[in-house]
């Protein structure tokens, strides 16, 4: 079996789950803001820790293993390209994204979140936005 298709497809599964992720933890927040029963808020930040701890957290560090593989295996003379540039910058700002979901879950848990459901709804077109970059620039490869 060819490595590099290998690591290639366990990226790819990696990053599918790591953008449903940060897909859906902002919409969960956008109800989470609204919510007003305690018994809802409960059930929001239950959701919202196992998410971002058991599906997130975990699909964002294979994604990022099983990249570094993929540049390996292609050599690091790759980072010469500039798809390869565009991509790490977008990667690096979707990692950061990630971590900036962790710190307004952590203000939801200690109901210390001061943004509204609108701002969420804003804030979860971030990703996407950065996914069309990726998908385009790494199909495309400019030169």
């Amino acid at each position: 079996m060819n490595s590099y298709l290998l690591f290639k497809s366990l990226h790819l599964i990696a990053v599918i789950s790591w953008m449903a992720g940060l897909l859906y933890l902002p919409r969960i927040f956008v109800y989470h803001a609204d919510a007003e029963d305690e018994s809802q808020k409960k059930v929001f930040k239950i959701m919202e820790r196992k998410l971002y701890n058991y599906i997130m957290m975990p699909a964002m560090l294979l994604s990022w293993l099983f990249g570094i593989i993929l540049i390996h295996s292609l050599g690091f003379s790759v980072f010469a390209e500039l798809w390869m540039q565009i991509k790490m910058i977008a990667v690096t700002i979707l990692t950061y994204y990630h971590f900036t979901l962790g710190k307004h879950l952590n203000n939801f848990a200690t109901e210390n979140n001061q943004k509204t459901s609108k701002f969420f709804r804003i804030y979860n077109e971030i990703p996407t936005l950065i996914l069309i970059v990726v998908i385009f620039v790494v199909i495309f490869k400019p030169l």
